[in-house]
């Protein structure tokens, strides 16, 4: 096994969050180097991962307990691994995020820090959303082309959760030479959400909606966690969510917020459960008119999709992953429901089938021996093909 060699690294960005444009920041990036020593440079394989909406990049890929690192597999199975997260999310700049009154007003009496007397509720000192889809474009492509330089390749193999899609997908779409790969873990798709600038592929709509929503952050409470995993729990997969896990990740999360760490509730032996800042984003661009375009996504850059058949979150409402799948419009796609698994795979009994198939796809660009189409995936790992309504 691979020695794993581990690096934070803080990448240099001009910003184009509307909150903070313009200026220098660092953006937080871990690397996990399983690379074996004297690899040349044309043999490296990067792999870049990306967080969802609500939970931060080291929660969702770099949890150090047992196996549910799945960035460690990667690196122990000889991949060189990158996590970033983006503003507003984990250990990156979080601008206008440090004053509670900028929280969703609904949520503001979650705050209980004694050094934040809140009148309920008062009003944000910033009323806009905090960044929106092309500040992640930038911020994705800063961090691609710190590592291509960093490391001399070519090309780095994309891993997204869940709403790293509205980034990833359009990413790669734009700048394919930079992308060997794609895979998305439960990702979020709205086939009819909002469309670019019209005459335009990726343009800002115009005039965008700033103050929609009027603040920059919302706030998570560990309850909320609970529960919303809790609804995508089925007592015919006893081993789906482990004792303990939701704890486990709660302060995985807490370790990436240094201010919300502090602000939550107190508990009875001292500090605080914390609650989790969560950005704002005004997403547009990632839909069934962008998804096709100029043929890329199942061609020159092959896409794997894997979600689980428990998955409320982006399986039904305006979401859905087998739009998605529809969407793309190369052959090089592949899509895999897996059963006893939800929205939260990462942590669930199934990771470590995420983990087998994940290290397939980028070693052989086939998962169970598959190369194209849609399968289900039982408790055994036995694939049968899946029929797409």
């Amino acid at each position: 096994m691979p020695v794993v060699k581990t690096t934070e690294h803080e990448v240099p960005h001009t910003s184009t969050v509307p909150a903070n444009y313009g200026k220098p920041v660092k953006l937080r990036v871990r690397e996990h180097d399983g690379t074996p020593d004297n690899t040349p440079a044309d043999k490296r394989r990067v792999v870049l991962m990306l967080h969802g909406r609500t939970v931060p990049v080291l929660a969702v890929y770099d949890i150090g307990l047992g196996d549910y690192s799945w960035s460690r597999e990667l690196a122990h199975a000889g991949y060189d691994v990158f996590m970033m997260d983006l503003q507003g999310m984990g250990r990156s700049p979080r601008p206008e995020m440090d004053n509670a009154c900028n929280a969703n007003p609904d949520h503001q009496d979650r705050v209980s820090d004694p050094n934040l007397p809140l009148p309920y509720p008062c009003a944000p000192s910033y009323p806009h959303q905090l960044g929106n889809s092309q500040s992640d474009w930038d911020e994705l492509h800063a961090v691609v082309m710190y590592i291509k330089n960093l490391r001399g390749v070519n090309q780095v193999d994309m891993i997204g959760n869940s709403a790293a899609a509205f980034a990833m997908g359009p990413y790669a779409i734009q700048h394919d030479t930079n992308v060997r790969s794609l895979m998305f873990q439960a990702p979020a798709f709205t086939p009819n959400g909002q469309d670019s600038a019209s005459g335009t592929e990726f343009g800002a709509p115009y005039p965008m909606p700033r103050d929609t929503p009027p603040y920059p952050m919302a706030l998570g409470l560990k309850k909320g966690l609970n529960d919303a995993w809790g609804r995508e729990l089925s007592t015919d997969c006893p081993s789906q969510q482990a004792p303990g896990v939701v704890d486990m990740v709660w302060k995985a999360i807490m370790e990436s917020d240094d201010k919300g760490s502090t602000w939550g509730k107190p508990l009875p032996g001292g500090g605080t459960e914390g609650v989790s800042r969560q950005r704002q984003t005004y997403w547009w661009g990632w839909n069934k008119k962008t998804a096709p375009l100029h043929g890329t996504l199942g061609g020159p850059v092959p896409v794997c999709i894997v979600y689980g058949e428990l998955d409320k979150t982006v399986t039904t409402g305006v979401a859905s992953v087998t739009e998605l799948y529809k969407a793309i419009p190369g052959p090089n796609k592949l899509m895999f429901k897996v059963s006893c698994a939800s929205h939260q795979m990462v942590w669930e009994g199934r990771r470590t089938t995420l983990h087998t198939m994940s290290k397939q796809w980028l070693k052989h660009g086939k998962v169970f021996g598959r190369e194209k189409g849609s399968f289900h995936v039982d408790g055994n790992d036995d694939v049968t093909p899946l029929p797409v309504p």
